[in-house]
Parts: C-alpha cells; sequence; structure tokens
C-alpha cells in the first residue's frame, strides 16, 4: 500500500472514530435534555444544530481552513430541502409508531440503500457481504426491537421515512464524487436549505407530537447549557456523516449507525443504569460479528480487485469496507480533513430518542 493509501486509510479511521465519539456523545447529552429536562422538541433542536453547524463552517471559511466552492444550486437546494424533510419523517415515524417499529424503520434503511444501489447505480454487493449484512441486521433487531404495534399512517410515514434517508445518503455521497466537492464543502453549501426546511416545520411538528410550544417553554439555565453543549456536538456529528458517506458508502455508514446504536444500549448500562436483559447482550454480539465479517469482506474483496483490474478501475469499487484503503482522494473530495453525509445525514435528530 502506497503514501496515498496509507493516508487515505488514517483518514477514513479517523472520520470513523469522530462519527462514533460524537453521535454516542449527543446521545447522552439529547437523553439528558429530553429525558430529564423535558425539552422535547427534537426537530426544532435539529434546526438549531444545523444553523450552528454553519455558522461554525463560515467561520472556518473566513480562517481560510477551506475553500468554498459553488455548484449546481439546484442540486443543493433539492439535497438540503430532502435532507430535512427525511429527519421530519423520521421523528413523525417515531412519534405515530411504537418504538419496536422505529427501529425496525431503521434497520430496513440498510436493504432498501443496497436495492436502491443495485437498480439505479448498477452496484453489486457479493453474497458475503448480503450474509455480513442480513447477521448485522438480526442482531440489531434482537437487541433493539421489543414490540411491533402497526398502524396505517405510521407505516406510511416510514416507508417515506426510509425512501427518503436512503436517498439523502447516497445523494451525499455521488455529489461529493460528481462535483468533485469536499464534505466540508457540501455541508457548508446544504446546511442553510437543512435549517430552514427543518425550522419552518420543526415547531408545528413538535407542537403535534408533544402537544407543548416550543417557544413558550420554560428555558432555565440547566436547559439552555444542554441545548448550547448539543448544538457544539452537532456540528461534529453533522460534518463526520458527511465525511464517513463521502470516504466509504451509504450501507457502510448504515452499519456505523448500528455500531452507535450498540455502543449506546452498553453505555446506558454502565453508566446511566439503563435496564438490560440477556436479549441486549445477545442482539449486540451478533451485531458485533456482522460488523466483523462485513468490514473483513469488503477488506477481502478490495484488494482481490486491486490485483485483478487496472487503478481506474479501482477507484469505481463499489465494495466500501468500515476501514479501506483503495478509494482515492480524488474520488472522495478533498477536504480539510481530507466527511458524509447524515442521518445524515447520521443526523442529530435520529440519535435524540435512542
Amino acid at each position: 500500500m502506497g503514501v496515498g493509501g496509507e493516508k487515505f486509510q488514517l483518514g477514513t479511521v479517523g472520520a470513523l472514530s469522530l462519527s462514533v465519539v460524537s453521535s454516542v456523545s449527543i446521545v447522552i447529552c439529547n437523553k439528558a435534555l429530553m429525558s430529564s429536562l423535558g425539552f422535547n422538541f427534537a426537530t426544532t433542536l435539529t434546526s438549531w444544530h444545523l444553523l450552528v453547524t454553519f455558522c461554525s463552517l463560515h467561520v472556518a471559511l473566513w480562517m481560510k481552513f477551506f475553500e468554498h466552492k459553488p455548484f449546481d444550486s439546484r442540486t443543493v437546494m433539492g439535497f438540503g430541502v430532502l435532507n430535512g424533510i427525511s429527519i421530519g419523517l423520521l421523528n413523525l415515524s417515531l412519534g405515530f409508531n411504537s418504538v419496536g417499529f422505529y427501529q425496525m424503520t431503521k434497520l430496513a434503511i440498510i436493504p432498501c440503500t443496497v436495492i436502491l444501489e443495485t437498480l439505479f447505480f448498477r452496484k453489486k454487493f457479493s453474497r458475503s457481504i448480503q450474509m455480513s449484512l442480513s447477521v448485522l441486521l438480526l442482531g440489531v433487531g434482537v437487541a433493539t426491537v421489543t414490540d411491533l404495534q402497526l398502524n396505517a399512517v405510521g407505516s406510511i410515514l416510514s416507508l417515506l421515512a426510509i425512501i427518503t434517508t436512503c436517498i439523502a445518503q447516497i445523494m451525499t455521497n455521488t455529489i461529493q464524487k460528481k462535483f468533485k466537492v469536499s464534505s466540508t464543502q457540501l455541508l457548508y453549501q446544504s446546511c442553510p436549505y437543512q435549517s430552514l426546511t427543518l425550522f419552518l416545520i420543526g415547531p408545528f411538528l413538535d407542537g403535534f407530537l408533544t402537544n407543548q410550544n416550543v417557544f413558550a417553554f420554560n428555558y432555565t439555565s440547566q436547559v439552555v447549557f444542554f441545548i448550547v453543549l448539543s448544538c457544539l456536538i452537532s456540528v461534529s456529528v453533522n460534518f463526520s456523516t458527511f465525511l464517513v458517506i463521502g470516504k466509504t458508502s451509504p450501507v457502510t455508514y448504515q452499519v456505523l449507525g448500528h455500531l452507535k446504536t450498540c455502543l449506546v444500549l452498553t453505555f446506558g448500562y454502565v453508566l446511566l443504569h439503563d435496564p438490560f436483559s440477556w436479549r441486549n447482550i445477545l442482539g449486540i454480539l451478533i451485531a458485533v460479528v456482522g460488523m466483523v465479517l462485513y468490514s473483513y469482506f469488503c477488506t477481502v474483496e478490495t484488494q482481490h480487485k486491486n490485483t485483478e483490474v487496472s487503478p481506474q478501475q479501482v477507484k469505481e469499487s463499489e465494495a466500501a469496507p468500515l476501514i479501506s484503503d483503495s478509494l482515492s482522494k480524488v474520488e472522495n473530495g478533498g477536504g480539510v480533513v481530507d466527511d458524509e453525509p447524515l442521518k445524515v445525514p447520521m443526523w442529530s435528530s435520529k440519535y435524540s430518542r435512542e
């Protein structure tokens, strides 16, 4: 492996580590904010997250930490609005469904992403990759899914949330490659549209789900402190989301998201003394096996292609291991850190109620 490959691998490991640490941190912070202090306005809070992220990136741009690279404004606007809508739909799905069905909704994002990438991008996922993803989903399902109460409205909202989330995360990856922009540049340009979308629908959506007015809430000093802390952590969450998707793939990002779920369950038991059963332990162990298999098979396939095809073809490889050295900086867009992308997006609101 050359120097460029080593640098890319280190950058990918750094992006994955930043994503895990920041996402678990914001879950703990938001759990204190919502469960202990009663601030249950997840969508509005996410709009503040994105606004703070944009302001932080604007300061970074002013300090010349990265270069502004404008590109197709319609694409940016559509991408930003779609991301905002997907977050709103996920929160609505949680409001209209049981927690168990909501977890099933999140689990369905991986197979849906695989199907969309296979149909529209002609990407191929080997049986080994499919098997490892199945093991992962089984483990997370055992650990998190408790009840499955179905209703028509909730099911429709979940379906829309799955589709919009998948499309938004696929767009995060393809836009960076098509327009040769870094994750930082894409996040900077899309943040205003995401924030505005959520700021407009957030108060109404949160009011509908909680029967409370976000503007009439009692903002004590403790509440304000956790809101500010949550917004600051969200900068890292949003940045690392774009970074991970840009450097790997939407499927890999979802795999990483389920790793975070397992870590949140574990930390909740160790630090917060949340209830923990044999099902949680068994599910986490199965999920970890699935993640290890996924990373192993992706790495093996990437190395195999490295020896059989030309460097240009390797760049177009669809395999996206958790730690990969086959992709180039040019393909994924060089940036300041040379970021996904949540959800994505992992977007912060997607963790706020786990």
